[in-house]
């Protein structure tokens, strides 16, 4: 009897030291980011909430032809004078900031610009859309003529500000909004020197290797911030359809915009292209990504 139950009471005793040898462990998954909202930075002339990963460098070449409303004459403008070209470079120092230098043939601006994304969109929408902030600081590089008298360097300048929020659906698109403030220190006579602008674009995915791109960028009469009793030569909206194309190392875009301009406060406080009326013109966009982690 003594054996039995010396028996039992060692068999209980290594059970519960068994039990505390392999406790029972639950391990949170963590919710990842979607994959591939965009594959680019640049939608058109907007901004998305992408930023690529840490210690990634990016080229971009960026040019438009000539207005497309003279059909025929100068091949819907491909022929046809005052092009617009800007060439910019990325990268991305720390995780989810992204710094960026380029320059313009219109008005030979110089642009310095940040973009930080705030939060991922994730699979599991514990974070149900991506919250992007971008701005940018332009020096206008024409003679200093253009400036008119009393001529200071803060002339130049010119500021634009803008808040990125943007939501993947499944696999097929990805839809942002946003809302923007621009600022000249000096425009010419007319002209605010602020403007608030609101937007809508996204990319439709066709298959692996392509997609359709669309913007609407609206500059606002707001009666609050302009300077004059009239809104005299208010800007057109911005409007934007273009085609994505993958390679393996390269994306490209192929569309038609109404604005003349890369540099988005130009477009926000100068765009008199009337898109109803054709004033369109051909463009297209290359980024290479250089990745050196």
């Amino acid at each position: 009897m003594k054996h039995l139950i010396l028996t039992l009471y060692l068999s209980l005793l290594s059970l519960g030291i068994m039990a505390q040898d392999d406790p029972v462990v639950e391990q949170k998954v963590k919710d990842l980011p979607v994959r591939e909202p965009f594959l680019s930075g640049l939608l058109i002339d907007n901004q998305t909430t992408f930023v690529p990963v840490k210690k990634t460098f990016e080229f971009v070449i960026q040019h438009k032809f000539g207005s497309m409303d003279n059909g025929f004459k100068d091949l819907f403008g491909i022929y046809a004078p005052f092009a617009s070209i800007r060439m910019g470079i990325n990268y991305v120092p720390i995780k989810n900031l992204q710094l960026g230098y380029g320059l313009s043939k219109i008005r030979m601006y110089n642009d310095f610009s940040a973009k930080y994304t705030l939060f991922e969109q994730t699979r599991k929408n514990t974070m149900p859309v991506a919250v992007t902030l971008y701005g940018n600081m332009a020096i206008d590089g024409r003679e200093k003529e253009h400036f008119g008298t009393n001529y200071k360097f803060e002339d130049r300048l010119s500021y634009f500000g803008q808040l990125i929020i943007s939501r993947k659906f499944g696999e097929w698109a990805t839809i942002q909004a946003n809302t923007s403030f621009a600022h000249y220190n000096k425009t010419e006579e007319g002209i605010d020197h602020d403007k608030i602008s609101v937007g809508l674009n996204g990319r439709i995915t066709v298959n692996y290797k392509y997609a359709v791109l669309f913007q609407f960028d609206l500059p606002l009469k707001a009666k609050s911030i302009t300077e004059h009793n009239e809104f005299i030569d208010h800007p057109y909206p911005n409007v934007g359809i273009g085609w994505e194309i993958r390679t393996s190392a390269h994306v490209f875009q192929l569309f038609a915009t109404s604005s003349d301009s890369f540099v988005p406060q130009h477009s926000a406080l100068y765009n008199q292209n009337n898109w109803v009326k054709g004033q369109l013109r051909f463009g297209f966009i290359i980024t290479r990504l250089y990745n050196f982690s």
